[in-house]
């Protein structure tokens, strides 16, 4: 079977593309919000590739060709923070402080973790580029000593998981505010998160996109600081 997906180059890009279209197509007719369409991809993948025994490498050589696609996508979603520019004029106080106490809330999550759970010291550096984007988060983790395996699968797995919880969060918590609302989306579910934005509006998607441009800065800034503590 792997022979024969050798043979096509394309196999992991048709299917990454067939797959996320079966999960917009879920999430349109059944309305849910854990039909997230990438968290149904990657189920779809993952089973195909379990139950047919094809290496992930095989998967990847046409799959990687929409890597490539995740920095410049990344950059488009400049374009609504662009149009929402007066709204971050206006809470600019107010939007970085929720944006720094979030990047703070993920540390300080990520070292309780480690303290009750005692996990391996590489284990919890890798798991503090989590709640940013992936382009990023790549690098961070090769320069604190983490691995990439690792801070990708968290990265990926945070993401769809505040896409798919967001909704109900907000709706328990009474958050209608849709800066508050984006700002959650970003900083928790960077890129992942900003896709559910889009679905609540404008707003909501500028301050997402904000987001992940200042959670990754303060990222990148304060993890180089605290990995050593982890021993």
């Amino acid at each position: 079977m792997n022979k024969i997906m050798i043979d096509s180059a394309y196999f992991g890009l048709v299917l990454s593309l067939l797959a996320y279209y079966l999960g917009i197509k879920l999430k349109n007719k059944t309305k849910l919000a854990f039909c997230n369409p990438l968290l149904v991809a990657s189920v779809l993948i993952i089973g195909l590739l379990l139950l047919f025994d094809i290496d992930y490498s095989v998967f990847n050589q046409g799959a990687q060709y929409l890597t490539y696609l995740l920095t410049p996508a990344t950059v488009c979603l400049a374009l609504p923070l662009y149009r929402e520019f007066k709204i971050l004029k206006d809470h600019l106080i107010i939007i970085l402080t929720a944006l720094v106490a979030g990047c703070i809330t993920c540390f300080v999550m990520i070292g309780g973790m480690a303290m009750l759970w005692h996990l391996d010291r590489t284990l919890c550096v890798s798991l503090l580029p989590k709640s940013i984007t992936t382009a990023i988060a790549i690098g961070l983790t090769g320069e604190i000593g983490g691995i990439s395996g690792i801070t990708v699968a968290a990265v990926v797995i945070t993401g769809i998981f505040a896409a798919v919880i967001a909704p109900l969060v907000f709706k328990w918590l009474h958050i209608e505010n849709p800066i508050a609302q984006g700002l959650a989306l970003g900083a928790s579910g960077h890129a992942i998160g900003t896709s559910k934005a889009l679905e609540l509006g404008e707003i909501q998607t500028a301050m997402s996109s904000l987001a992940i441009v200042v959670t990754g800065i303060l990222t990148v800034m304060i993890v180089p600081l605290i990995a050593p503590l982890f021993k």
